[in-house]
């Protein structure tokens, strides 16, 4: 999933396939040339490209052009596109003002090529005052004390599972390794698999699937200590300290058990986004692992994307009454569980007009913030807590938020699912960790969202091509290789 929504089933793919330094470097007055002159017009780029969310995002554009006498050009973006229209736009000196719903990996891509304005987005952010912010999601849209953008929203990794048959089964909740490969075992029977997790290789969806599992037992992309793997076909880290560890002990556990849940108790075949959500919808999977933007198709709420089961025909809304969540999950060598997500943020480029673009994000992010995560709150939870003057102010009005524009009836948040799980979403912002960032090595991460070669191990290792040991050196090998290309 850089980014993982419903906007595409396409990998969101990193920059780097498309978008060379080399290239950059070489679009000399475009990309670099400085801020644009004052004309009181910006254009915005935005990855919330649906109709229903484009209608309602030039509603809350419209509220900002009359207060401020601005002139927005509001242009929806596919994600799969977005790095190629990038590499075109900087060619031609053309970039947009603002990128606004930025996942973290092609944030990063545009840190390393040199194409954000970074002084812009730490005014706003001071302007509005950092303490209400959620401090991890700033940690994580940040180079060290370099702000990179003002952060918006997120999106959290789910483990969805039937608690009603857990508790006809006398399972405990799916929270540990163990209780996962138990619960998938003890399931798997007759017409009904397991578990369903994505296996498919050319999907940034199975590499996500992956990262979550993975980071629950504290298995890392880089490591920062010398010792993470084979990085110059040695054994040994590269100049810099670093390299990729996904041969490390705790990642190969991880590949092994995402391989036993997967290919021993999931459906046969090639699994995907749409794949695995229809299976647990139709009740032939008592375990899914998907993205919080399933909470308002599991209500029955999208006419696009309807649970088909047989107690469904006659109410809806029965997985939402009958599902349980886990947000975070345990493996054997972790100290603490890990969860999986995605910050989106506004973004300013380097040849932006700063002062109405720096007022179009503080507007975005203040007056006219309830109603950007309000348009889908199932996928965008709040990273901008409250104001000064009210903390929590938005995190209450979220959890009180109508379901998406898209959705049939447009319920409130609240009125479906039960406000421990609300807090426990609007907490798993806090816990959110994510490869390589930390690191600094954001730019790798959006490589990978655009070679894949993590989705590409599992899909062999899946298919029985590969054991789980063997996927893991692949797979390290190969992020190494990468690694080196971008330096």
């Amino acid at each position: 999933m850089g980014k993982w929504t419903r906007r595409s089933r396409v990998a969101a793919a990193g920059l780097a396939g498309v978008l060379g330094v080399s290239l950059l470097a070489g679009c000399a007055g475009g990309a670099t040339a400085g801020p644009d002159k004052p004309d009181k017009k910006i254009t915005v780029w935005t990855l919330e490209n649906l109709p229903a969310r484009m209608a309602a995002t030039k509603k809350i554009v419209s509220g900002y052009e009359k207060r401020s006498g601005v002139q927005v050009e509001l242009v929806g973006v596919d994600e799969a596109q977005l790095p190629q229209l990038i590499m075109s736009a900087a060619a031609a000196g053309d970039l947009p003002d603002v990128i606004g719903a930025l996942p973290l990996g092609q944030v990063w891509q545009m840190y390393a090529n040199d194409l954000l304005n970074t002084d812009m987005p730490a005014r706003i952010v001071e302007d509005l005052g950092a303490g209400t912010f959620d401090a991890n999601a700033l940690k994580l849209t940040a180079d060290g004390k370099k702000r990179l953008t003002v952060p918006s929203d997120a999106w959290l990794q789910l483990l969805v599972y039937r608690k009603d048959l857990f508790q006809d089964a006398k399972l405990p909740a799916p929270t540990t390794y163990g209780r996962l490969k138990k619960a998938a075992e003890a399931l798997d029977e007759g017409e009904r698999d397991g578990i369903s997790l994505a296996t498919d290789p050319g999907d940034v969806f199975t590499q996500q699937s992956f990262e979550s599992l993975a980071l629950a037992n504290d298995c890392r992309l880089i490591d920062t200590q010398g010792g993470g793997g084979d990085n110059d076909h040695d054994g040994k880290a590269d100049k810099d300290g670093k390299g990729a560890a996904l041969d490390s002990p705790s990642c190969r556990r991880a590949f092994s058990t995402y391989r036993t849940l997967a290919r021993d108790h999931g459906p046969a075949g090639t699994q995907t986004l749409d794949s695995t959500r229809a299976t647990y919808f139709a009740g032939r999977s008592p375990m899914l692992m998907w993205s919080s933007f399933l909470l308002d198709e599991l209500a029955g709420e999208r006419a696009d994307a309807r649970p088909s089961c047989r107690q469904c025909e006659k109410d809806p809304a029965f997985l939402a009454k009958n599902s349980g969540i886990t947000t975070a999950i345990k493996g054997p060598d972790a100290r603490r569980p890990g969860q999986f997500g995605e910050i989106t943020s506004w973004t300013v480029t380097r040849t932006a007009e700063t002062e109405a673009s720096r007022g179009f994000i503080e507007y975005m992010m203040g007056t006219g913030y309830e109603d950007w995560f309000g348009m889908a709150p199932e996928g965008k939870i709040p990273v901008r807590e409250g104001t000064a003057e009210e903390p929590g102010k938005y995190t209450r009005a979220w959890k009180s938020s109508r379901l998406g524009v898209e959705a049939t009836h447009r319920k409130p948040l609240n009125e479906i699912y039960s406000d421990a799980l609300l807090d426990e979403l609007a907490d798993g912002v806090s816990h959110m960790r994510r490869w390589g960032i930390a690191e600094g090595e954001g730019a790798l991460v959006g490589a990978t969202n655009g070679e894949l070669p993590v989705a590409k191990a599992v899909g062999e290792m899946t298919s029985g091509a590969t054991p789980g040991d063997e996927a893991a050196r692949e797979a390290n090998e190969e992020v190494g290789a990468l690694r080196r290309s971008l330096r």
